[in-house]
């Protein structure tokens, strides 16, 4: 693979690093500030010569979460990315030795963070292991927080559809669109494609696969603890999202779309914290368009897409009682109801040393990306063997929607006895 690639908007150079040729912030839409706040994800224009793409692009404006008690130290001890509404950039890993038209699968992951923070770049996040296993790994930035799920009436008279807000899963889509427009030239399959996310990303996954707006973008999707039937988070009513806005713009004392797209990028991202409370309050809502209802009637009514899925859990994951578990068996018993291919089902126990932390939320990303090495905990043997058996069931599935392999120990798709694989 070449360390220089040309896209549909202009050539861009990569750098070589671990058996991977990587890229970090390619622009895959136009940047979304000025009079494009809150407006859908426009096509970026074209570049003359060659676009250095050795650095991440910049983040969406959010929180710093370095202080937080867990997660801080966890995952956010070293700097982030510069923070601007100058964020819809993507990064790619592919194996050094893919040729152009290798057809390589592709996996297309999308962060998590509540939908208030998160980035395509954080440490946890890392290639270089799947591009060993044959598999490209694309990254993303979207809008979050109020950047990316703002709704008001006044939006709405903007475009012929009559919707506001979902700009973040919006964006997802967008980067998706260019993905299989332009993974070829990396080496990837555009018809091959998983999409996989955790929490709020796995909550974008499923919003992705509930909306005819992306049909037929993906062949299959990863659900880690966020998705599922009757899970943390019912989708909000459009009425419910607009409520979200109005309380935005009486925090920050406007009353026009005009006077708001004049705010600010770190004032508006601060009222969005602030009017948020202990909520999710920016999150993709029912407009009629993107969703035209909620994930999980789309579910039920046999609307989401036909493809293959994968779905789980941790142990001691967010929602107490083991909400996430039965959320994740109750979209695979409706995926036998439907009569479509059985889903696998995972739930992650091994408790990570070092603390008494547990199998948290989040826990299993080390192992997802089998990035250990970046981590501050005192790693055992178990866990390095745990993550080459991630590593693997994750990449396996990419490549054909099975995660077995002969080196591995089997997993069986769901049926109606319940099977699904503890991962400890």
């Amino acid at each position: 693979m070449e360390t220089a690639v040309s896209t549909k908007q202009g050539k861009v150079e990569g750098f070589l690093s671990g058996g991977a040729v990587v890229f970090k912030g390619i622009p895959y839409a136009a940047p979304p500030v000025g009079e494009l706040r809150f407006r859908r994800p426009q096509e970026h224009e074209p570049w003359e010569g060659v676009l250095s793409c050795k650095e991440f692009g910049c983040s969406c404006p959010q929180a710093d979460l370095s202080g937080m008690d867990l997660y801080g130290r966890e995952f956010y001890d070293q700097p982030m990315p510069a923070l601007s509404e100058d964020c819809l950039y993507l990064n790619v890993w592919t194996p050094e030795s893919a040729a152009p038209d290798a057809k390589l699968p592709v996996m297309f992951w999308i962060h998590g963070g509540a939908f208030m923070h998160g980035t395509g770049s954080e440490k946890e996040f890392d290639g270089e292991d799947m591009a060993r296993r044959g598999v490209l790994l694309v990254t993303i930035n979207y809008r979050v927080n109020a950047f990316g799920f703002f709704a008001h009436p006044g939006l709405e008279k903007e475009n012929e559809e009559q919707v506001s807000g979902n700009y973040g899963i919006l964006d997802q889509i967008a980067a998706l669109k260019w993905v299989r427009e332009n993974i070829a030239g990396f080496g990837g399959d555009p018809e091959n494609i998983t999409i996989f996310g955790q929490s709020a990303g796995c909550m974008s996954v499923q919003a992705i696969i509930s909306s005819k707006l992306a049909e037929g973008m993906c062949r299959r999707a990863i659900l880690q603890s966020g998705g599922g039937l009757h899970s943390l988070h019912e989708t909000p009513s459009r009425e419910q999202a607009h409520e979200s806005g109005r309380k935005l713009m009486e925090h920050l004392g406007v009353s026009t779309i005009a006077e708001l797209r004049e705010v600010p990028a770190e004032k508006l991202r601060d009222a969005a914290y602030a009017v948020s409370g202990q909520s999710l309050s920016w999150t993709p809502h029912v407009d009629g368009w993107l969703l035209e209802d909620t994930t999980d009637s789309a579910a039920l009514d046999g609307k989401i897409h036909d493809i293959q899925y994968m779905i789980g859990s941790l142990a001691d994951d967010i929602g107490g009682d083991d909400l996430l578990q039965r959320a994740g068996a109750e979209f695979c018993q409706n995926q036998l109801k439907l009569g479509r291919a059985p889903a696998y089902m995972y739930y992650f126990t091994r408790r990570l040393p070092g603390d008494s932390a547990g199998a948290f939320h989040s826990a299993e990303l080390w192992y997802v990306f089998n990035t250990l090495s970046r981590c501050w905990r005192p790693w055992e043997d178990r866990d390095r063997e745990l993550a080459d058996r991630v590593a693997g069931y994750w990449t396996n599935f990419a490549k054909n929607g099975d995660p077995n392999a002969p080196a591995l120990p089997r997993w069986e798709p769901y049926t109606a006895e319940g099977q699904k694989c503890i991962l400890e």
